[in-house]
């Protein structure tokens, strides 16, 4: 993760002022994506800053929360290329913000910089942003279009919107099953299923979300770190924890020191609250009915601790829950090519009697990974917010 990206050259050509540059947009976008894996809880944003007669004079992307935003970066390498911005053009993938949250206002180092065109793909869902960059730029006389590459750049931030607009994570379930649907076997055992490729792909998958989640079942089978390990990532999501009775041994490996853990219960035991508390894991109760944790209030909940996407790698218990109460958007599903025969499913759902009651879904990619096959599937409609 470098601090600029810099797909062009100081002599790259980017369209005349006239018109919006579609190669500009995407590339901004490519550059949003150099922060896939470091700017959560802030979104993945891109920025190129082009001349008037055609050339980048600066680029940059999202740096970690509490860092430069996409247009502080694009303006500093422009700096430190030599260049004066003044009557530029700016490209950026998000509405620049406005408020003073852990950095100042993009919108504002852009006038200050003399921008005088700010082309940006999709206007900011925050509701402390939502057109005022728009407006403050504006009344600055800057020039401002968007549309350019809306749809790459809220795909690109589909946990950032969720958050924002539906006030709950984009919530992702991971699973490895064989080609005939087998999680694990009676007894448990599920290592491994899927081939190391697979397995490394997963935790790239695990680095993108803000936290990752699963259900005390697993913990007490597998003793699991729920962390990224198999790629290089230049940040740890938080894990999250579903524990109705506090049953988390205090030696399990999720209590690791310096990891931030997120324990949601349902009963309240003074004792093991204080004893995990001490442990550094944040205990949350959320009872819901039969002794259960509140699921919908805990996905309120991770909302307002900033948790744009969350990764799920649980038991087919919890899954059947997430599944049953609505709860899932999409499901992240690697097939081997081998048959376990009967065994643990991907969600414990009940028998249905009828096929129209099936949980619809749409599969929005698939790809070979090693010798395993990667789905992504999604229940439709779950993003239209």
């Amino acid at each position: 993760m470098s601090g600029f990206g810099r797909p062009g050259s100081d002599h790259s050509q980017c369209g005349a002022m006239t018109a919006a540059s579609p190669v500009l947009a995407f590339q901004a976008l490519e550059l949003a994506r150099q922060a896939l894996w470091l700017s959560n809880p802030n979104p993945r944003v891109g920025c190129i800053l082009c001349a008037p007669a055609g050339r980048i004079l600066g680029q940059g992307h999202t740096q970690q929360a509490g860092g430069p935003h996409a247009e502080v970066m694009a303006l500093r390498d422009a700096a430190a290329r030599g260049h004066d911005v003044r009557g530029a053009t700016a490209y950026v993938t998000l509405e620049p913000c406005s408020h003073h949250g852990r950095t100042g206002p993009c919108c504002d180092a852009l006038i200050q910089a003399g921008i005088a065109r700010v082309v940006a793909s999709i206007a900011d869902p925050n509701p402390l942003v939502s057109g005022r960059g728009f407006e403050r730029l504006r009344a600055a006389g800057v020039q401002v279009e968007v549309g350019a590459g809306a749809a790459g750049s809220r795909e690109l931030n589909i946990g950032f919107f969720s958050r924002m607009v539906r006030q709950t994570p984009w919530v992702r379930l991971k699973v490895a099953a064989s080609l005939d649907g087998t999680t694990a076997l009676d007894n448990g055992a599920s290592q491994w299923i899927t081939s190391e490729a697979a397995r490394t792909d997963g935790h790239a998958w695990r680095a993108r979300a803000c936290a990752v989640l699963t259900g005390i079942g697993t913990v007490l089978e597998d003793d699991p770190q729920l962390d990224v390990r198999l790629v290089q990532a230049p940040r740890q999501p938080h894990a999250v924890l579903v524990d109705s009775r506090l049953e988390l041994p205090l030696t399990a490996r999720l209590l690791r020191p310096g990891r931030k853990l997120l324990v949601y219960a349902a009963v309240a035991d003074a004792a093991k609250r204080a004893a995990l508390e001490a442990r550094g894991a944040t205990v949350i109760l959320l009872p819901g009915p039969g002794g259960k944790v509140d699921l919908p209030a805990m996905l309120r909940d991770l909302a307002r601790r900033e948790v744009n996407e969350l990764h799920v790698e649980a038991g087919h218990k919890l899954n059947g829950s997430l599944v049953r109460e609505g709860l899932v958007d999409e499901f992240l599903v690697y097939l081997a090519p081998k048959l376990l025969g009967p065994g643990r499913g991907m969600a414990a759902l009940a028998p249905l009697g009828e096929l129209s009651k099936a949980v619809p879904l749409q599969f929005t990619s698939t790809e070979a990974v090693g010798p395993d096959l990667r789905i992504l599937a999604r229940i439709p409609g779950r993003d239209a917010f």
